[in-house]
């Protein structure tokens, strides 16, 4: 009997129903994975029907952070209204409901576009927490299969986590589909959530910002505290509290709240499922967060300032927390810093305590009834609220069965929000946690469950790990201090750098160099893949912000996100300048052996460029300044999505001495492909001289840091099975390295004078400085090839030669030495 392949289903076009804040920016994801998106709004009462759909798709470009990966991407997206285009769902694969969180609304446009769904068309529902089984009761019949909720967290395009939950009659062949497209095609992480009130993300998150409330009202404590205390400093986002209930919507997050509210009249912790009359009294007034410009914070002229309930007025946000506190707060011990912080009785130390002490006795209590496993709780936390762990981790690192008694004890004495039992699975003596190698701890089966089998996770050979977690990073090819190199069973090797945020200094390049050879050598082809992000922020820095770790959340602008990059991140003269001591000034000598360590950075560069085996940069997070140039260089860049890529030098009166203005020129010469160089330099020359990042892998193309030839990957833990399949089929084609080019045509003096004549004005203008100047000179001298007459040729090493020149005559002078002193002893740009 012939064996019969199962159906593939293709998604090929996708609609929206409804234009809000959700509606059009998941649309504006799928835009971003290239899946047509129609996006459908009420017709509008004048003029165009489809002007309330316009202008939401218009909105999308003025956001920021942006939910494009390229403004240009909005005009993918396809402008629908109920009254002329129903039709259209006929052409639809998959149908998402995203309109306003009303019952009896969804009903009516259930029954309004059901006729016009085809026979294969999956309908959905990006509803918060409303019951999926209570939304399908205004479906025919026949689509009830077909029918589940798919709940993206906002903002779309940032938030990792997407919750599907189905419904009694939801086909399971359907889910499987869905969460294939929702983890390849858009890069999410899929939790399957059960039909229970506000699902496992929302319940448990929205209840740790009611137990934070709560104990901040008891303790005294200001909202600004409140943020200070509950952000980075525990491992959660900058938002912290309140200014991610600003960032979601105070309308949002009281909606939340009151379908708790109704739903749960049961639950041991009901009575906190009310709105703070002070949060009843800003949504009355329209001030629903962000997007009204006034929440929980507003700014009053340049400053930000912060609710004081009790006089109903906005006062300076300007709280700190109390040194001993943060103290214990940065202990490395998790054990010891949580009995210090129950021991003490400081009231921040207090509150921080009892906030914890909270979340865990609700997520013991409730995960049997809202999630499969402790797994998919702390991933849903972690993933749709930015915490570094999730609250079992941490029950788990500080110790289980010691937590268990902490909270036995202060449930017995009625310290605890609510008075009910831990659960008797979550206090037995011999329990150590609930993650481990076989898996996570399920108490509706009394097992541990491992991972999904589903064939799309085979594409994640390193998933997003938890404690308890065993993680082996295949088998070590060679280990130094700065890098590791090794493979996992196959002929593919991998270099993953081992300093901090994956800076290059000298012992990285040696690495590189070794890495290289051993691949050459023994197997097929070398990755740089790092096991966590970033892929690398160039230089080895004086110190290096925590804040700018990629934790899956959105910078809260991505200018500001840029100004902190150009702040820590240049180029690799500050880790050589502050290991000899001379930060205060940089003799003969010391140029001398910079120059040498520039040269050892082009030679590696170089040797990527041209091993005799394939090379891969597989890139997540940063890769700046010497980190942009690694992915230059390799035969091919296999990239998130969410990767910010670029040549930052700029910022501290330097060019890239790496190669990187090189790679800048020869494609110059490419595009151009024997026509006027000058466009395509032109271009090249404010990129690099403006020290421009890409907000997008897609942005990082536009900009020329990417080629065409190099795949974008939505999915990051997808990103080292698609390096090692490109790297592959390379290879199996019979991989040669490019020949090194010999007749390089330049643009030559002419080009020079223009660039320079284009920076006078600037100059004039009083838009640079006379140092800028001396900067964009030396990178348009460069660019360019130096003084030679146009259509001169030469060879790529007169580059490396140009470059290597320009960076150490820049390094010589006063005005750039001022400037790395600055951002060593500052981490702040001078502008001189």
């Amino acid at each position: 009997m012939p064996i019969v392949a199962a159906k593939n289903i293709h998604i090929r076009k996708v609609a929206v129903l409804g234009a809000g804040v959700m509606g059009a920016q998941i649309a504006a994801h799928l835009a971003n994975a290239r899946v047509e998106p129609l996006l459908f709004e009420l017709a509008a009462k004048e003029g165009d029907p489809n002007a309330n759909a316009l202008k939401a798709i218009d909105g999308l470009r003025k956001l920021d952070p942006s939910p494009l990966a390229l403004p240009a991407y909005a005009d993918r997206i396809q402008p629908a209204n109920y009254d002329q285009h129903l039709e259209w769902l006929r052409e639809c694969d998959i149908v998402i409901e995203a309109i306003s969180e009303r019952r009896d609304w969804k009903a009516d446009l259930y029954r309004k576009v059901a006729p016009y769904l085809s026979e294969r068309t999956i309908f959905t529902t990006n509803t918060s927490g409303l019951s999926i089984n209570q939304l399908a009761e205004a479906l025919p019949q026949n689509l009830r299969s077909r029918f589940c909720g798919v709940h993206f967290f906002n903002p779309p395009r940032y938030m990792h986590l997407v919750e599907l939950i189905p419904a009694q009659m939801t086909d399971p062949a359907i889910l499987d589909e869905l969460e294939r497209f929702l983890v390849t095609t858009l890069g999410k992480g899929v939790i399957r959530a059960k039909d229970t009130p506000n699902f496992i993300a929302n319940r448990v998150g929205v209840f740790s910002l009611l137990a934070t409330i709560h104990h901040a009202e008891r303790l005294g404590l200001r909202f600004d505290l409140v943020d200070k205390l509950t952000g980075p400093l525990i491992g959660r986002p900058k938002s912290a509290t309140f200014r991610t209930a600003d960032v979601v919507g105070l309308d949002t997050f009281a909606h939340v709240v009151r379908t708790m509210q109704e739903t749960l009249p049961d639950d041991p912790w009901h009575r906190y499922y009310e709105i703070p009359v002070w949060l009843k009294s800003l949504i009355d007034q329209g001030a629903l967060g962000q997007k009204a410009k006034r929440g929980v914070y507003q700014k009053i002229g340049q400053a930000i300032h912060v609710l004081d309930p009790e006089r109903g007025d906005y006062v300076p946000a300007d709280a700190e927390a109390d040194e001993e506190v943060v103290r214990i707060l940065r202990g490395k011990d998790v054990a010891e810093k949580f009995a210090r912080l129950r021991a003490s009785s400081h009231p921040q130390a207090q509150f921080i305590w009892s906030i914890y002490r909270d979340t865990w006795h609700y997520c013991a209590v409730h995960l049997a009834q809202i999630a499969n496993n402790a797994r998919d709780v702390d991933l849903a936390i972690r993933w749709g609220f930015g915490w570094d762990r999730g609250p079992f981790e941490l029950w788990q690192a500080a110790g289980w069965g010691q937590v268990a008694r902490w909270l036995s004890e202060d449930i017995a004495a009625g310290g605890t929000m609510a008075s009910v039992p831990l659960p008797a699975w979550a206090a037995d003596p011999s329990r150590t946690g609930v993650h481990a190698p076989e898996g996570s701890y399920s108490p509706s089966a009394n097992a541990y469950q491992g991972r999904s089998t589903l064939v799309v996770y085979k594409r994640q050979p390193f998933p997003d790990r938890l404690i308890g977690e065993e993680a082996r990073y295949g088998e070590t090819i060679f280990e130094t201090e700065a890098v590791r190199c090794w493979h996992t069973g196959d002929d593919i090797a991998i270099l993953s750098f081992k300093t901090k945020m994956h800076a290059i200094d000298e012992d990285v390049l040696e690495g590189t160099l070794r890495a290289i050879d051993e691949a050459e050598r023994r197997f097929m082809g070398l990755i740089i893949w790092q096991t966590e992000p970033p892929f690398s922020v160039g230089a080895n820095l004086a110190q290096v912000s925590d804040s700018m770790k990629n934790k899956g959340e959105p910078p809260s602008t991505f200018d500001n996100l840029v100004k902190r990059l150009k702040r820590q991140a240049a180029s690799f003269v500050m880790k050589v300048a502050r290991s000899l001591n001379v930060a205060d000034k940089l003799q003969a000598g010391v140029l001398a052996r910079i120059e040498k360590v520039v040269e050892q950075f082009q030679d590696t560069t170089q040797a990527l460029k041209y091993s005799m085996v394939p090379t891969v940069a597989a890139v997540d997070g940063l890769a700046l300044g010497g980190g942009c140039e690694f992915v230059m260089h390799c035969d091919r860049a296999v990239v998130s999505l969410e990767s910010y890529i670029g040549l930052v030098e700029a910022g501290v009166g330097l060019l890239p001495a790496g190669g990187g203005c090189k790679e800048f020129a020869l494609r110059a010469v490419h595009q151009a492909q024997g026509g006027d160089l000058f466009p395509f330099l032109k271009r090249a020359f404010e990129t690099i001289a403006t020290g421009q990042v890409g907000k997008s892998a897609e942005h990082a193309r536009a900009l020329g840091y990417l080629r065409r030839c190099d795949p974008v990957v939505m999915n990051r833990f997808e990103l080292l099975h698609v390096a090692k399949s490109e790297l592959r089929a390379l290879a199996e084609a019979g991989y040669r390295p490019p020949l090194r080019a010999k007749e390089i045509p330049v643009a030559g003096e002419s080009a020079i004078a223009t660039f320079k004549a284009h920076m006078v004005n600037l100059l004039e203008g009083g838009f640079i400085s006379e140092h800028d100047f001396l900067v964009g000179s030396k990178v348009a001298q460069v660019l360019c090839g130096g003084e030679l007459s146009p259509g001169s040729t030469v060879d790529e090493q007169w580059f490396l030669d140009l470059e290597r020149e320009a960076f150490m005559e820049l390094l010589a002078t006063e005005k750039t030495q001022q400037r790395i002193e600055s951002m060593l002893k500052t981490g702040r740009p001078l502008r001189n």
